[in-house]
């Protein structure tokens, strides 16, 4: 039997005492902590106005980190299409596989990936956007094609860059299906609709040129430690930055704390607690035991895991306890 595919999703996080600059030097230094364990691919995700992630500038990190390893794929998770021209994206990844061949993903996403203001900041008409996005996919497949445009994407033409549609609700899993495109369910921090939209997906999925049968991806939470009383202490780092979004509160600090139940009310903890339902936390048994259990119930391809962990070292040594579980797990 074919081992699952495991992957890594980074938003390229930056500390309230570090800058853009630590954060993408943590992200290099992740990467190739992950390529050399084995892991499968590593994406980055387009997010703007957000002073704690520095990944805005996807396409260009994704060459920086593509250029600093060696085997791992390395892509978005994802680019938010309505802010972009589908040429330019094209372009811009047939650059990157041009750089780094077979090496390349590119995950796409509906929503703007930020706040309304932002948007008017970008000079996009997201509305348009988001009401053409099958459109302007399938416009971006045929940049990447070899088919003969009478514009055409350079680099980016005959390139047959892998496209992966990302969402978090059902509408992405239905377009996935009738595109017979892999599909990507976010539901580390939205978890709610995940089984309704995988099962849409499995029973929808039509047969294309790209995939002979459904590719599902799965997004969750996962913090590991050798204790698992470590392993909350660390976890509590999501949970504050889950509640400073509840707040609307973008400085708040989030170095671990021993009860993180002491920061936030009962209303505020349901919140969190909803948002990261999909969060694997402990050492390598619990955790190996949840994985089978999550696996059981979703049947995923490929599970995609995000670690934030205030510990560089410690989040690196997550993702090795991770890949060890992982090697022995029977699923």
């Amino acid at each position: 039997m074919t081992k699952l595919a495991l992957s890594v999703l980074d938003l390229a996080p930056v500390l309230p005492e570090q800058t853009a600059t630590d954060a993408f030097h943590n992200s290099k230094e992740l990467i190739q902590h992950t390529d050399e364990l084995g892991y499968h691919r590593y994406w980055v995700a387009e997010h703007h106005n957000m002073e704690s992630i520095a990944s805005s500038a996807t396409a260009v990190l994704i060459g920086y980190l593509a250029g600093h390893s060696k085997n791992i794929r390395v892509g978005s998770g994802g680019i938010m299409l309505p802010n972009h021209a589908p040429l330019i994206v094209a372009e811009q990844f047939g650059t990157l596989e041009s750089m780094y061949p077979g090496r390349i993903d590119l995950g796409i996403g509906r929503a703007p990936g930020t706040d309304p203001m932002t948007v008017q900041a970008l000079r996009r008409d997201t509305r348009n956007a988001v009401n053409q996005f099958p459109e302007n996919v399938n416009e971006i497949l045929q940049y990447l094609s070899d088919a003969d445009l009478p514009v055409k994407a350079y680099p980016g033409h005959d390139t047959n860059v892998p496209v992966y549609l990302l969402g978090s609700s059902t509408y992405g899993a239905q377009l996935a299906a009738a595109m017979g495109l892999p599909y990507a369910f976010a539901s580390h921090f939205a978890p709610k609709e995940l089984h309704n939209a995988l099962k849409i997906y499995h029973e929808r999925f039509q047969p294309s040129k790209y995939l002979d049968e459904p590719y599902a991806m799965v997004t969750v939470n996962v913090t590991l430690a050798d204790t698992v009383e470590e392993a909350e202490r660390l976890a509590s780092t999501s949970k504050l930055k889950f509640l400073s979004i509840i707040r609307g509160n973008r400085t708040i600090d989030t170095a671990p704390v021993d009860n993180v139940d002491d920061y936030m009310s009962p209303m505020e903890r349901e919140q969190v607690m909803s948002m990261l339902k999909y969060s694997f936390v402990g050492d390598q048994a619990k955790v190996a035991e949840e994985l089978k259990a999550f696996h059981d119930e979703t049947r995923f391809q490929e599970l995609i895991v995000t670690t934030d962990i205030h510990d560089q070292q410690k989040r690196r040594y997550s993702y090795t306890l991770l890949k060890e579980l992982w090697n022995d797990l029977d699923i």
